[in-house]
């Protein structure tokens, strides 16, 4: 009996060592799972949740039509620049162990449907690292995607350089991102995937240019990896660092999107970019009729003469509808992209891309939060410059894609911090007011609650402004005015009243183009009528315009505040 138990202890502790050929080993918890299981789970752990690597032939499956790839430059000669010792032998053997030629694969494929340029990095050719042929493929396939105007997908996971081709290495680099500057100069759509892991040159070039990056979950994504950085400097890096999830804290990375939703989310992003109609040809069928019940209220509820002192109380009432309680019946389909692409993402600013009943819009709002825990989360709404940043890295975007810009203001003005000092708040909004004047697109700006000052103008260069009729649109606040001006914090209701600050006011004074009814006071019950008035208003507005020139919305919104 002994010996069997010993024998049956050698077989587990062996097949713990030795997983069997049809088993894969998690490195995270260290399960060993079925391949089958694996791979009807997209190849992420069952136990943990853990992201296997995936090999080219089956990142293809999961994100290409079947049978809708067709592989392009496979007859790319490969050699050996630098005469670097035992590098053919290495390559063979690499090549009769992956089945792979090289350690990127691109072509033509369709996703659900529509035509792009695809390719997948795979890590276990010499760790996905670039050599002259692995640049060489990627310009190419970039080259013949602006030719045949296709957007272009890359799925990227690479140790970074090639240590064998040295500088020739290096050089693929600059050849790829200049490719890529000449698709995206052609007005095409460029989207990478960062996968695990996306490291060094690769990092530094091609993986971070994209229009819209997104990444998958827990990869490692950085220039220095984590050892370099601990043998250079000799700094022990905190768990999670260079993740996914840092690099989206960090304002790096679009999204983080999981696995099984790749396909889908790839699908929408491609039709939202490369969809555009052109401005103002909407789908015919509409959701613009109001409920019976809707319209009998908003018959019934007029409108309270309030003092500006009350409009301000009631533009800065947490109880009132935030950016998103709007945008979320205005829009459809809405996909948020992060960060500026420099230091952060700034939650007081949310954008991204929807459509406006089939025509893609960009949407960009200051949200200030509904209870405490958003409030703090969102900065009560105080942009910080990478908010600013963002919001006009989305701009410049629509611009590309030939997108109308609507934003959604409710600030009591820019964040006053020393971080923000520290990072250029001035310079983030001066830079905005800079841009924004000269975008080729449609900008439409609604004040849905406070407009504070600086911080909310770099927002607001549109081509028309309107305001609803209990928000409030000034240079500071009333208690700054009476404090400043008056010396005196006892006067903030006279303060309210000759700043000139309201809805009507400024209509008068010629600040805004229009004035939403709020049929009784923004509120839960108000919400839609308020969306649907709103919506309704786009809507004329891009049509009565659609007919005009790139270069006319920038000349009219130069006339507009130059007449100020």
């Amino acid at each position: 009996m002994w010996q069997g138990f010993k024998n049956a202890k050698n077989y587990f502790t062996l097949g713990k060592n030795k997983p069997a050929e049809d088993t894969v080993t998690c490195k995270q918890c260290g399960a060993i799972l079925p391949k089958q299981e694996a791979k009807a789970n997209r190849y992420i752990c069952t136990k943990c949740g853990y992201y296997f690597r995936v090999r080219t032939h089956n990142r293809l499956r999961m994100v290409a039509d079947p049978d809708s790839f067709t592989e392009w430059f496979t007859d790319i000669e490969e050699s050996n620049p630098l005469d670097f010792p035992g590098y053919e032998e290495k390559l063979k053997e690499v090549r009769e162990k992956t089945g792979q030629k090289e350690g990127v694969t691109v072509g033509r494929a369709t996703i659900h449907g529509e035509p792009v340029v695809l390719g997948v990095c795979d890590s276990r050719f010499l760790m996905g690292s670039m050599g002259h042929v692995y640049g060489e493929r990627i310009t190419a396939a970039v080259e013949r995607a602006t030719e045949e105007k296709l957007p272009v997908i890359l799925f990227c996971c690479s140790g970074g350089a090639r240590m064998q081709e040295g500088i020739m290495s290096l050089m693929q680099m600059e050849k790829t991102s200049a490719a890529l500057k000449r698709h995206s100069d052609a007005g095409l759509l460029y989207i990478p995937v960062l996968t695990d892991p996306t490291t060094g040159g690769v990092t530094a070039s091609f993986a971070m240019l994209g229009d819209v990056i997104l990444a998958e979950p827990g990869a490692l994504i950085g220039f220095a990896g984590p050892r370099v950085i601990e043998k250079t400097i000799g700094e022990k890096l905190p768990a999670g660092f260079q993740s996914s999830e840092f690099q989206l804290e960090h304002g790096f990375v679009d999204a983080i999107v999981e696995r099984r939703q790749l396909r889908k989310t790839l699908s929408r992003l491609i039709k939202l970019y490369t969809g555009t109609k052109g401005i103002a040809n909407f789908d015919p069928d509409s959701d613009d009729e109001a409920r019976p019940e809707e319209v009998a209220r908003e018959q019934e509820m007029k409108s309270v003469p309030l003092s500006a002192w009350e409009k301000v109380t009631a533009a800065r009432s947490v109880e009132r509808p935030s950016s998103t309680d709007y945008m979320d019946i205005i829009f459809k389909d809405f996909f948020e992209l992060h960060g500026d692409r420099l230091f952060r993402d700034d939650p007081a600013v949310i954008g991204g891309v929807a459509y406006l009943d089939g025509q893609p819009v960009t949407v960009i709002g200051i949200q200030k939060g509904k209870d405490f825990k958003e409030c703090a989360y969102r900065n009560y709404g105080m942009c910080s410059p990478e908010g600013y940043r963002k919001a006009l890295r989305l701009m410049k975007l629509a611009e590309k894609f030939n997108m109308p810009v609507i934003t959604f203001v409710n600030t009591s003005g820019a964040y006053p911090g020393k971080e923000a000092e520290e990072n250029g708040q001035g310079e983030a909004i001066a830079r905005n007011l800079y841009e924004m004047s000269a975008l080729k697109v449609p900008v439409i700006c609604l004040m849905i609650g406070e407009g504070g000052s600086g911080g909310a103008l770099g927002l607001a260069v549109g081509n028309e402004v309107w305001m609803m009729e209990n928000a409030t649109y000034s240079i500071l606040s009333p208690e700054g005015f009476s404090s400043i001006l008056w010396k005196s914090s006892d006067r903030i209701e006279e303060a309210a009243g000759v700043m000139k600050l309201t809805a009507e006011d400024l209509k008068e004074l010629g600040i805004i183009e229009k004035i939403i009814p709020e049929y009784g006071g923004a509120n839960e019950w108000t919400t839609r009528s308020i969306a649907r008035y709103m919506k309704k208003n786009i809507k004329d507005f891009l049509k009565e315009n659609k007919d005009k020139a790139p270069d006319d919305w920038a000349k009219e919104r130069y006339a507009r505040f130059r007449k100020f």
